[in-house]
């Protein structure tokens, strides 16, 4: 005879087909022998009631807040006036020595404190607001369609527009005010970056380079530069170029020259010589004839549309060739633009021969090399 009870369906069973009564569980009606319901690790889900901060109820303390936020847009403020004051009152080159580190810049270090304490007073200011006056209560709200009705879209944008009340904006001016100060002026360093820092416009800046010979000491004209290879930086002979033959070229002041990767950007030339009978009849081949010796001539190596390094130079054709864009430049007519976007042609570089036979530019360019993006 069978002493169990009838299952309930909530019982454990053994593999075997047995059971056994422990464990038992009932959900449905919430109660169990010992326990009187659920039990107590089942807390409300609920939020937590609303605590009051001291602010909110004390209006003492709530002017208090006011004005440590206040006083942090201030010190940001101070910072950034300070940071004004340091670029242009600091010399560029001045160092200072910083035990364990080593020598440091004096511009830099007072640049960059000055702007940390401009930004930290900022956040700081505006998350001491929003901690000690800001509204902090919370809500649960029932989902509800994407799309509501017209008059929650109304509410909702009463609900932005009092924002700035309830961040009491309007109650107190002085947060306004410094706030406004504090952004305002912390934009003045980036404006002074941009507007003073870029330093000369383009078109002065490519209009110079070291083929430009300077006058010697005594007011008279300077010496011719003399050609050299690169990278070797051996003089060149005008009987080293033969026809069909390519030199990559650097101005002999290159040796003396303390910034080498720009001066070299700037200067780079290539030298080809062409059959003189080869240039064109026009006044654009017989001028590139004119500024070279004996069909030899040489043309800024970078590329008038955006400084790529022409390099390829194609001997049946007597073109360059540009592989960043594909400008083209037929060497036979002053290295016209024949095909691609490049829009003026490659500069020419006068050049001749000195006593020795060696090539030598009597004058520098006539006009800006590079890109042609200045002449917008």
């Amino acid at each position: 005879m069978n002493d169990h009870a009838p299952s309930s369906g909530n019982e454990r069973t053994t593999p075997a087909g047995g059971s056994t009564s422990t464990d038992v569980v009932r959900l449905d009606d919430g109660h169990h022998a010992g326990t009187g319901g659920l039990p107590a690790r089942f807390p409300d889900p609920g939020l937590p009631p609303h605590v009051h901060r001291l602010a909110d109820a004390d209006d003492r303390a709530a002017r208090r807040a006011e004005r440590q936020v206040a006083t942090m847009f201030g010190i940001s403020m101070l910072g950034t006036f300070v940071f004004l004051v340091a670029y242009f009152a600091i010399d560029a080159s001045t160092g200072f020595f910083i035990p364990g580190i080593g020598n440091a810049n004096l511009l830099n270090v007072v640049l960059g404190v000055t702007m940390a304490i401009s930004l930290f007073g900022i956040g700081a200011g505006a998350v001491h607001w929003a901690k000690t006056l800001m509204p902090d209560e919370e809500s649960v709200e029932e989902r509800h369609p994407q799309r509501s009705d017209d008059a929650s879209r109304a509410q909702a944008v009463d609900i932005i527009l009092g924002g700035g009340e309830k961040a009491q904006l309007g109650r107190r001016p002085i947060l306004k005010y410094s706030l406004g100060g504090a952004l305002g002026l912390f934009a003045l360093p980036f404006v002074l970056q941009v507007a003073g820092s870029l330093g000369p416009t383009p078109k002065h800046e490519l209009a110079e380079t070291i083929w430009d010979i300077k006058p010697s000491g005594d007011g008279k004209p300077g010496a011719p530069i003399r050609l050299l290879r690169d990278p070797e930086l051996t003089p060149v002979k005008a009987s080293d170029v033969t026809i069909g033959s390519v030199f990559h070229i650097l101005p002999e002041t290159f040796k003396d020259s303390t910034h080498l990767l720009e001066d070299k950007a700037k200067a780079a030339v290539l030298l080809m010589r062409l059959d003189p009978d080869n240039f064109d009849a026009g006044a654009q081949g017989q001028k590139a004839l004119q500024w070279g010796y004996q069909g030899i001539v040489a043309y800024s190596k970078i590329c008038t549309h955006v400084g790529c390094p022409v390099g390829l130079y194609e001997q049946q054709t007597h073109h360059l060739l540009c592989p960043c864009h594909q400008s083209t430049y037929d060497v036979t007519k002053d290295c016209e633009v024949i095909f691609g976007p490049a829009k003026r042609p490659l500069p020419q570089l006068k050049i001749t021969v000195d006593d020795a036979g060696y090539l030598v530019a009597p004058e520098g360019f006539h006009e800006p090399v590079g890109p042609s993006f200045w002449e917008r």
